[in-house]
């Protein structure tokens, strides 16, 4: 657990959202009146892990994505984490902006805490993935092959004896596929050769990923924290062919963050770092269960999923410098809110 103080009236909101039975994955129950769209179809919802998406029609050529409370991992749905679809989206939204300048992204407007209005854009088959330190728990991470011999990972040569939560030499660009069974780990010359992106889109996401990344932890060593690794999506305008940034960016979903301050202390007594992101969740199903194979996985404890939400919405707090909004997000105003978009 974050040894971090803790905002006591943050964690009572949490609890009673979790503890209502009438609790809802905010975003999953969007009800359209037809009648509000002048007797045209509603968008049709097409489910993600974590977020719903609704396309806006040919005619704009936007969506409307909707960032919902359910927890991923594994591959799996984990838990529903109160609030976390709100957190998810406005960190998002704060990346996108303040790294505009490096690379274009696919954000037009936030209309709603849960909803992205974005450009449509034919996603790349690939995941960037970019990492500064030697962790991780899935089958994919940089530790995990490492501690199963493997020493020339996405074709970066790494050398013996380096330990677990140790910072690399240099941060590294190890990109993944996206395949239907599992991704895996690939190679720039792999990802060329295969055929999954030519040289030219490559090297523009590569480029613009170590960017972002490094804008990204620059930002979060300003505010004490450690962005330790983390994965970006690209994908090409349909309308301009424009190469955008876009899904998430430096998310607690999508990246890992460690506490600055005791990071360098907690390593030198053998103790995993200070963290704020869902690792602390994913190591739980680890020990637990199979979560790759079990039929069925365990239910998230109580007290995880609770400490969880508190994490990302200090997370959310600490990078923003905004105070989180507790106010309900209301499923009414997430469909009014594509609507009112389409």
């Amino acid at each position: 657990m974050s040894d971090a103080p803790k905002n006591e009236s943050h964690v009572i909101k949490i609890s009673s959202a979790y503890d209502d039975p009438g609790q809802i994955i905010t975003g999953s129950d969007v009800v359209f009146d037809v009648a509000d769209f002048g007797g045209i179809t509603p968008p049709s919802r097409a489910i993600g892990k974590v977020r719903d998406r609704y396309d806006l029609g040919p005619s704009n050529n936007r969506l409307a994505l909707v960032t919902t409370d359910r927890q991923s991992g594994f591959d799996r749905m984990l838990a529903l984490v109160p609030f976390k679809g709100r957190v998810l989206n406005l960190t998002s939204a704060y990346w996108f902006d303040v790294t505009g300048d490096i690379i274009p992204n696919h954000l037009i407007s936030v209309p709603h805490p849960n909803v992205s209005i974005v450009r449509k854009c034919a996603p790349f088959p690939i995941e960037f993935v970019v990492r500064s330190y030697m962790t991780g728990s899935t089958s994919t991470s940089i530790w995990k092959n490492y501690q199963d011999g493997i020493r020339t990972y996405c074709g970066h040569v790494l050398p013996d004896g380096m330990t677990k939560n140790q910072r690399l030499e240099n941060t590294i660009l190890t990109p993944t596929t996206k395949e239907e069974e599992h991704d895996r780990p690939i190679s720039a010359s792999e990802i060329v050769n295969e055929g999954w992106m030519t040289r030219e889109d490559f090297d523009v996401c590569a480029e613009a990923a170590l960017a972002v990344f490094a804008r990204g932890q620059e930002i979060a060593a300003r505010r004490g924290l450690i962005l330790v690794d983390t994965k970006y999506e690209f994908g090409r305008d349909v309308v301009d062919g424009t190469i955008r940034l876009i899904d998430e960016v430096n998310t607690p979903d999508s990246s890992r963050y460690w506490i600055a301050a005791t990071y360098a202390d907690r390593i030198s007594a053998g103790m995993e770092p200070e963290n704020i992101d869902k690792e602390f969740l994913r190591l739980w199903f680890r020990d637990n269960c199979d979560p790759y194979n079990d039929e069925v996985l365990p239910d998230a404890p109580r007290d995880l999923v609770i400490e969880l939400a508190r994490r990302y919405i200090v997370l959310y707090e600490t990078i923003t410098g905004r105070e989180f909004d507790f106010s309900d997000g209301a499923e009414g105003d997430i469909a009014r809110a594509i609507r009112e978009n389409a």
